[in-house]
């Protein structure tokens, strides 16, 4: 069930359910603040299904949702994050004493083990019955229930936050990426953790003023800029040097596959 992980003994110092696009998000800011955190993810984000991501800044001619979604984690993963399968059937605890979180193995209902973590991030979609046990403040709205915040992130019940759809925010991409970066900061001050901004700067910015490197950021020289240019060059000539392998998704009640996979390039030859 596990893929990597930053804590001891499942302890977390945070705990992020649902790996789609504000999960993963949140999971990168936290992980490059310090804070030791595990993303648990049951099932594929809703993103995986749409043919093509059009309005996401920064690709102008747009990109394979399923490509970004890895690329997304593995932007999480790189930075320190760790990230399982599972399921999160059950929380419990509180700020004060932690909080516990009992997850089920994909697939395997008889498999189950504890995570603990200080703070909880929730950014799953749609269900959120496993918040009952812990008071959450849950809106119900039809067939979907949203949780409440106070639009930085924050719930009713201290210790944890909630992010993107789940929390009722606007159903587009970017829009679940800023928002996973705000609940993340929103937690990463309330954890007194110390952080003024998440910014790479040239060497001399802050030092060369006589002011000390903020809390968050970090100062390269020249070197190391071209290092690290060169390294997302390559990675990004790695990511999109082929077609993405996996297969279309639809919505799963159109098709005869639990994935929702649909086989275009059968259709093509037809």
């Amino acid at each position: 069930m596990s893929e990597s992980a930053t804590g001891d003994d499942d302890s977390y110092e945070l705990l992020i359910i649902g790996g789609g696009v504000a999960g993963l998000t949140a999971a990168t800011f936290t992980a490059r603040a310090g804070l030791t955190t595990l993303v648990v993810d049951h099932g594929e984000s809703i993103l995986r299904r749409n043919a093509h991501l059009e309005n996401f800044p920064g690709f102008p001619a747009g990109v394979n949702p399923r490509l970004f979604a890895d690329m997304l984690q593995a932007q999480a993963t790189r930075n320190g994050a760790g990230y399982q399968q599972g399921l999160v059937e059950e929380l419990s605890g509180s700020l004060d004493e932690g909080f516990v979180a009992t997850v089920g193995a994909v697939g395997n209902a008889d498999d189950r083990r504890e995570i603990s973590a200080d703070r909880v991030l929730v950014a799953s979609w749609s269900d959120v019955s496993y918040l009952d046990g812990v008071g959450v403040d849950i809106r119900d709205a039809g067939s979907k229930q949203y949780v409440e915040d106070d639009g930085l992130g924050r719930t009713n019940i201290k210790g944890i936050y909630a992010a993107g759809r789940i929390a009722e925010r606007y159903h587009q991409a970017v829009i679940a990426a800023g928002d996973g970066a705000a609940a993340a900061i929103t937690l990463i001050h309330d954890s007194e953790t110390p952080f003024y901004n998440d910014w790479v700067v040239p060497e001399g910015y802050f030092t060369d003023r006589g002011r000390e490197v903020p809390p968050g950021c970090e100062e390269i020289d020249a070197a190391e800029q071209q290092a690290r240019q060169a390294a997302s060059r390559a990675a990004m000539q790695e990511y999109f040097s082929e077609a993405h392998e996996e297969r279309q998704r639809t919505h799963p009640s159109l098709v005869d596959d639990e994935k929702g996979r649909v086989d275009w390039d059968k259709e093509a030859a037809q």
